[in-house]
């Protein structure tokens, strides 16, 4: 798998650990590993003689691409970085899976849509806003073209428990809090906020299931970013007079986002037996996990 240090990746590698008759290689551009007790390599994606030699000395059944350029503001400033990571790095595993029939799975996002008419299906026409969706549709692209076997989990909003990343969203919201710190959160950006752990489940559904195409992943509630902040205040009992509702257009961010957003996620609940939490359930596990 690709992309091992990341906050998604590192939730992978803690599962599979604990499966047995599972080899994993962990793959990230960091010299060293987060997670102890893993097979870990060093590699740059972007480099097609690095990974075709890391494909073919492995030679593994499933490639999970849990690497990408996930910065949706440095997209628009950075978009050579963009495009080699989440477009070229696709195209690089691609070839590589293609001539050993490996099964590429890859994570994408709810980016590749404009947020004026969600949730939307895997059937929905994209119409990314900015660089990042722009990029996050080439990937699906490239592979639909590859000639690879490939499954494409569309996801948005993670959040959830990884050891050595930066805090997620929930983190974010309980330290800024706690310290007594104002934040301010869009009224406006419409979402199902997907719990890692859920996203780490579907994954493993579609190998063992060995399903191919596009799924959505997401949680089971439709909400605002602000209501999501709030339902965490209320959970870990913060002062919510310290949480301020603005609209996205007030932040200046320099990419736009979709607002009306989320994931229509039917199909993955039938073909793959996804069953995501709720929030408060998963509010529960990080709570447990972290002692919050």
């Amino acid at each position: 798998m690709t992309g091992a240090n990341g906050m998604l990746g590192q939730r992978i590698i803690d599962f599979y650990l604990k499966q047995d008759n599972t080899q994993l290689l962990a793959c990230s551009i960091e010299k060293t590993s987060g997670n102890k007790g893993v097979d870990y390599v060093s590699c740059d994606i972007t480099k097609r003689e690095d990974i075709k030699s890391i494909i073919y000395d492995f030679y593994p059944d499933f490639i999970v691409n849990a690497a990408a350029f996930t910065n949706v503001d440095a997209s628009e400033i950075e978009r050579e970085t963009a495009w080699k990571v989440n477009v070229k790095a696709v195209e690089y595993l691609a070839e590589a899976g293609r001539v050993r029939d490996i099964h590429l799975v890859h994570i994408s996002s709810d980016y590749i849509f404009d947020g004026k008419q969600g949730p939307y299906s895997e059937t929905a026409k994209p119409n990314p806003l900015g660089y990042y969706g722009r990029t996050k549709l080439a990937s699906e692209n490239t592979l639909k073209i590859s000639g690879t076997f490939y499954t494409i989990l569309r996801t948005n909003v993670l959040y959830g428990h990884s050891a050595n990343s930066r805090p997620d969203f929930v983190r974010w919201v309980i330290n800024s809090i706690r310290s007594g710190k104002p934040i301010r959160i869009v009224t406006d950006q419409i979402n199902n906020p997907t719990f890692l752990d859920d996203l780490v489940q579907a994954i493993n559904k579609t190998i063992v299931f060995k399903k191919q195409g596009v799924y959505n992943i997401g949680g089971k509630e439709l909400l605002s970013r602000y209501k999501f902040t709030e339902i965490i205040a209320d959970f870990f009992k913060l002062d919510k007079s310290l949480i301020t509702p603005i609209r996205t257009k007030n932040l200046n961010q320099a990419a736009k986002r979709p607002l009306k957003s989320g994931l229509i996620t039917i199909k993955a609940e039938t073909e793959l037996n996804y069953k995501p939490h709720t929030i408060l359930e998963s509010l529960a596990i990080m709570r447990k996990e972290l002692s919050l």
